[in-house]
């Protein structure tokens, strides 16, 4: 039941929040497509946790969450697939926007070289050969093509508000997206009270404000994914 309580309260959240900016411009805003953003969330947070910890474990032996990182990724595949939605408008595709590469490999290069200086400075013990394994895949391609795939896309069409900002045109879609990844790593609820780590949101997402640049400028969603596992096994080869 935390695990319930804790995502009702993101979903809560995510809709009294959306709701009120929706409010503030309602001929640019879709209640129905906030509704499909909150019931994204709902999924597949219930996929990642095996419906709750109530379908079996198939992999009891692992130490990571093989199991609901892949059922979490089949559903955005397959959401991402429904004419709603789309492969190319989800981006999932290997083709990038026109004249994107020069400008997206700079931000690349920076981002790397912050995540190679942050683990420099903060060493970690090397890890097993699941944890390399896990780190180089999971991350990257359950959590990419949800957060900067179909929720983003959802959410773009819940505030069809635009701000063009460095070359790209920003919505509240993309930071309601961030916010809501930072929440999935800093946020819960157990033993009868909610718990919040600043730090943790901080450094999960801001850097995601990173990732949808490169989504949003580039079109696709290649580099967004070998940067985000790039980031979180890095400091594992050390």
């Amino acid at each position: 039941m935390d695990g319930l309580t804790g995502i009702g309260a993101t979903i809560a959240l995510l809709l009294l929040v959306g709701g009120g900016i929706g409010l503030l411009d309602r001929r640019r805003f879709s209640p129905k497509w906030l509704l499909v953003a909150a019931a994204l969330v709902l999924l597949n947070d219930a996929l990642l946790t095996r419906v709750y910890w109530t379908l079996p474990n198939l992999l009891p032996h692992a130490a990571w969450n093989w199991q609901g990182k892949l059922m979490a990724l089949c559903a955005t595949l397959a959401i991402a697939a429904l004419p709603a939605f789309g492969w190319r408008r989800s981006g999932l595709t290997l083709a990038q926007n026109k004249g994107s590469l020069p400008s997206c490999l700079v931000v690349s290069l920076l981002y790397c070289g912050f995540f190679a200086a942050l683990t420099l400075t903060f060493p970690s013990d090397p890890g097993s050969a699941e944890d390399i394994a896990f780190q180089i895949t999971m991350p990257g391609f359950e959590e990419e093509p949800f957060y900067r795939g179909i929720l983003l896309l959802a959410l773009d069409r819940a505030f069809t508000g635009r701000v063009r900002f460095l070359g790209v045109d920003w919505g509240w879609g993309a930071a309601l997206s961030c916010a809501l990844f930072g929440m999935a790593h800093a946020f819960g609820y157990a033993d009868g009270a909610f718990s919040f780590d600043p730090m943790v949101m901080a450094l999960t997402a801001l850097p995601s404000f990173i990732a949808v640049w490169l989504r949003l400028r580039s079109g696709s969603l290649l580099l967004p994914v070998a940067l985000h596992n790039f980031g979180n096994s890095f400091s594992l080869f050390l």
